[in-house]
């Protein structure tokens, strides 16, 4: 302890307004709350698998629950259970198995902000399990391994104390040779806290869940066995050779066959190989070989180094297309199954996914063998956020912050270790992140220290010190895109130290979080994706994230739904934060991972006077893995197609394409390219697309109005062709079948981007004019030899601002036309959320096909997705299901809609084109709703067609729609003719 350390603590200085303050703990502690806890394990070491015994230790395990740290230590000897005592799976959280209650916070702690102290009110689980050594295992020592407990684990072997594990998402190994009987049965017991000082160093933006959630194993060392290894695979661009060492903590020898590779351990050897990338997972299979054991090798050689401000792999600049990922799973939490690693690995793969983040701990060591087998580039992050600390102080200078204190530079030090020694030898791995969301200081940079001296061959990477005095690239979350193009010309604002501005103006750039992806959105992403291609200091970004994180519930009828933070009681929570990933819970897609597959493609085709161009996108592969072929569509119908002879397109690289003549004819002609699999691969079938372009090759012609009917009276009502209107200027009926005229709307079930927590909230303003509570007032109409036409205005309750309407309606015999004229009134200062006409249909219209870009939701800053086409859907289709509701189902630029039920059908063509939406509920049904059970079928359905919406933006954490999105209240005129069959 240095003489500052000890003079504060001999003073209780207890004052939080001093930049290097330290919180002393002056008042008792029990063992949780110190600030390194861990006792007994044995130094880290590299996940392995070998031919050495093993026996997992997973499955049932007796359970106890208590709501306080200090329940008797009556287990630990084999003392026989009593009533308190139940049954848990292992590995399994206790708040998803009848104990307790999950809790979701974002950027606070769920207790008071004490360090290191934690609640008196802390649950406690007890586990305990039999087990038998084989009495035939012929091994020296016996370890016992732990892969995740949370968040703190103390530990018996037959009644003795083994140690303590702390650090949630990290290995802990113990050496229980002494302990264990061979042949008989052993007890196991563990007791675990849902709260210690470690959970300071875990608020990490998702569920607090407890217990031990990952496998626990025992490990036969045989006499002579390899403790540790590492694996150093390099790799010469120039020369095209592999350059391998493997270190080993005994004698030993490393065998690859494939390469006639056959040296001791330490030695160095220089072979021609194939290097390894996210785009060619190339692995080489081998053994490191003992005396006591045989560990396998799976061994991708690469290099990786900053050159020229440019992240470069094997020589070669490469540009991430990535994304954040959790382990999550909505019925088991952080209890992920290799199915589902997998699974989301190849998703990841199929939507042009290459590389991952791995926030804000290290994943399962499988994901990362996965990793290594599919091909992701790789962000391994540490077990390490304290973003609780910032509410309390924003620029994080709280007495005790881990990263400022340095009494806890050990426990820090310690997470990097075992993060770095477990997946050392991974290839996919090839950045170590040191943290997120944690402030400065420097305990971060003895966390930096100790990596580059372990592994000086991968990059090191932390976003919030923006500094980048320890790491090797500077890295930002949700920039604007006007703040990413000023870094990519290395014009960022400056930092106030000069000589660490310059060094950071030198690094390569990564958006190591973009695009928050809660409810519906985000926008800009092809925008975002434009500027990193522009620039090479720029590396790519990572969206988050992955997967929303909803818990899978059900009601009391059955009905399933995903619960979000507050749902299960808390009292401080974050609500539907949780909610902001790319992927729904149960796995299936978001519209925002078709649109980033979209914008992700590594594939593109450019349309120049010479002609028709495939442009090469790929880091390293050329494109011979891919078939090329084109279709012409004619009002969304196929009338020609076939393949395209492409050559050898090598990265980087384009070439020109010789299309046949277009087949010419009537109609609006769209030509497609797709690029697809030309066989199997092991992340997607032959056939698979991996990008697309269409381009607009004969543009239709504006539809006319129908028009030679003339309006006449009957009764209350004036008749004009098939449609019957009241003497107000309003549709009541259509060819016989009613509908209740096309009201002005400007109302938007609000986005979680809109809402009144985003960077840019709409919301408090839109509700304040009263956009949500339109009035049209009618003040004209009109029926003369031609037309309809009604004039009014449209305002909101005690606002001023409002527009002039005008409607015009003609016809033909069987045709209804609207032409839709509307003018602001006043001085608006905000976007609005949408501007169109809202109308009820009878509930018999459940069929919906139309021409136009789909088949997905698309909106003015996400359409990237959204092809031409004609396209099919049931209403209830037509939804997207985000966790919380709101708006969502929007169809842009549509040409043509059909509405059919029963023997009916309303075709409704757009004079130019218009968006619309369709469901069988109203937006204010949609508004209120919490979960997808508060929405109910009316007896309608409810059509809106509107001339457009205001743009999606990321706001609920980062920036709006960018200006050319949002929906100004400018002058609309727009319309649609109605036919019925």
């Amino acid at each position: 302890m240095n003489d500052r350390v000890a003079k504060d603590l001999a003073a209780g200085d207890r004052e939080r307004s001093i930049i290097d303050g330290l919180v002393p703990m002056d008042r008792p502690f029990a063992y949780y709350e110190e600030l390194f806890p861990s006792r007994g394990g044995l130094a880290p070491r590299a996940h392995a698998r070998s031919d050495a015994p093993e026996l997992s230790l997973d499955g049932s395990w007796d359970f106890r629950y208590s709501l306080t740290a200090d329940a008797p230590l009556d287990f630990v000897q084999g003392e026989a259970l009593d009533e308190a005592w139940s049954e848990i799976p292992v590995p399994a959280h206790w708040q998803l198995n009848g104990f307790g209650r999950p809790e979701y916070t974002n950027r606070v702690y769920p207790f008071p902000v004490d360090p290191p102290y934690v609640p008196t009110e802390n649950p406690t689980g007890d586990y305990r399990r039999a087990f038998i050594v084989p009495s035939e295992w012929d091994t020296e020592r016996i370890l016992l391994r732990f892969d995740g407990i949370d968040s703190i684990g103390r530990i018996w072997v037959n009644g003795t104390e083994v140690g303590i594990a702390s650090g949630s998402r990290l290995r802990h190994e113990f050496d229980v040779t002494d302990l264990i009987r061979r042949g008989e049965e052993n007890l196991l017991a563990v007791r675990v806290h849902q709260w210690s000082s470690g959970s300071y160093l875990e608020d990490q933006d998702m569920w607090w869940l407890s217990g031990i959630f990952r496998s626990v194993t025992l490990l036969g060392r045989p006499d002579g066995a390899i403790d540790d290894h590492f694996v150093h695979a390099d790799f010469d661009a120039v020369n095209g050779e592999g350059i391998l060492r493997v270190d080993a903590s005994i004698s030993s020898r490393v065998i690859v066959p494939e390469l006639a590779i056959d040296i001791a351990a330490g030695e160095t050897v220089r072979v021609a190989v194939e290097p390894w990338s996210a785009e060619n997972p190339r692995l080489y299979s081998g053994r490191l070989v003992s005396s006591g054991e045989s560990v396998e090798l799976r061994i991708g050689f690469r290099r990786v180094e900053v050159v020229n401000s440019e992240i470069r792999v094997n020589g070669a600049p490469v540009l991430f297309r990535g994304t954040n990922r959790h382990d999550y799973d909505p019925d088991t939490g952080r209890v992920v199954s290799e199915e589902r690693m997998r699974s989301d690995i190849v998703m990841m793969k199929r939507h042009n996914i290459n590389a991952v983040r791995t926030s804000h701990y290290p994943p399962s060591a499988r994901f990362l063998e996965l990793c290594d087998e599919l091909g992701l580039w790789v962000i391994d992050e540490c077990d390490f956020e304290t973003h609780g600390f910032f509410p309390v102080d924003w620029f994080h200078k709280l007495p005790g912050n881990p990263t400022e204190d340095p009494r806890w530079e050990r426990a820090l030090v310690d997470r990097m270790q075992r993060l770095v020694e477990r997946d050392k030898n991974r290839p996919s791995v090839i950045i170590w992140s040191l943290g997120n969301e944690c402030g400065t200081g420097d305990n971060l940079g003895a966390m930096a220290q100790w990596a580059k001296r372990r592994d000086p061959s991968r990059l090191l990477h932390y976003e919030r010190d923006w500094s980048c005095q320890y790491v090797d690239i500077y890295s930002r979350m949700y920039s604007t895109h006007r703040e990413l193009e000023m870094i990519g010309q290395g014009q960022e604002a400056p930092f106030p130290d000069a000589d660490l501005d310059a060094r950071r103006r030198n690094m390569p750039f990564i958006l190591c979080e973009y695009a928050h992806s809660m409810g519906n959105g985000p926008g800009g992403l092809a925008e975002y994706q434009e500027i990193f291609e522009r620039y090479p200091r720029l590396a790519g970004g990572f969206t988050w994230e992955w997967f929303d994180h909803g818990l899978r519930q059900r009601r009391e009828n059955g009905e399933e739904y995903f619960a979000y933070g507050g749902d299960f009681g808390e009292v401080r929570h974050d609500g539907n934060f949780i909610a902001d990933g790319i992927v729904f819970p149960d796995g299936t897609p978001s519209p925002a991972l078709h649109e980033l597959k979209k914008v992700f493609q590594p594939v593109s085709f450019v349309h120049t006077t010479a002609g028709y161009r495939i442009c090469n996108k790929h880091d390293h592969r050329d494109l011979s893995y891919l078939r090329l072929e084109w279709e012409l569509l004619a009002d969304g119908a196929a009338v020609g197609g076939g393949l395209i002879d492409f050559g050898t397109v090598l990265a980087g690289e384009s070439a020109l394409l010789t299309l046949p003549d277009l087949p010419e004819g009537p109609g609006e002609r769209v030509l497609t390219l797709r690029a697809v699999l030309a066989a199997d691969s092991p992340w997607a079938e032959a056939g698979h697309e991996v990008a697309w372009d269409q381009f607009v090759v004969a543009e239709a012609e504006p539809l006319a109005p129908a028009t030679g009917a003339r309006p006449s009276t009957e009764a209350d009502e004036i008749l004009l062709g098939p449609a019957r209107f009241g003497r107000d200027g309003a549709l009541r009926s259509l060819s016989g079948i009613p509908v209740t005229s096309p009201t002005f709307d400007t109302w938007r079930a609000v986005i979680d981007n809109d809402r009144a927590f985003s960077w840019e909230p709409n919301e408090p303003r839109w509700r304040e004019i009263g956009l949500d509570r339109p009035h049209h007032a009618v003040r004209s109409v009109v029926a003369d030899d031609e037309a309809i036409t009604v004039e009014g205005r449209l305002g909101f309750a005690g606002s001023d601002l409002g527009y002039a309407t005008r409607t015009r309606w003609t016809a033909s015999a069987d045709a209804l036309s609207v032409v839709i004229e509307a003018n602001p009134i006043g001085d608006w200062d905000v976007p609005l959320p949408r501007f169109g006409v809202r109308m009820a249909l009878p509930a018999s219209f459940s069929d919906v096909e139309w021409y136009g870009p789909g088949p997905g939701e698309a909106y003015s800053d996400s359409h990237s997705a959204a092809r031409f086409g004609v396209w099919h859907r049931t209403i209830d289709d037509m939804q997207t299901p985000y966790l919380m509701p709101q708006e969502n189902g929007n169809r842009m630029a549509a040409r043509r809609v059909t509405l059919a039920g029963g023997n009916r059908s309303i075709q409704i063509d757009a004079h130019s084109t218009f968006d619309f939406t369709v469901r069988r509920w109203a937006t204010e049904d949609l508004d209120a709703a919490q979960h997808p059970y508060d929405l109910a079928r009316s007896s309608n359905v409810w059509l809106n067609l509107d001339a457009g919406q205001s743009g999606l933006g990321s706001g609920s954490c980062g920036p709006g729609p960018l200006p050319s999105a949002r929906l100004l209240p400018g002058t609309f005129r727009y319309g649609a003719t109605f036919r019925v069959d």
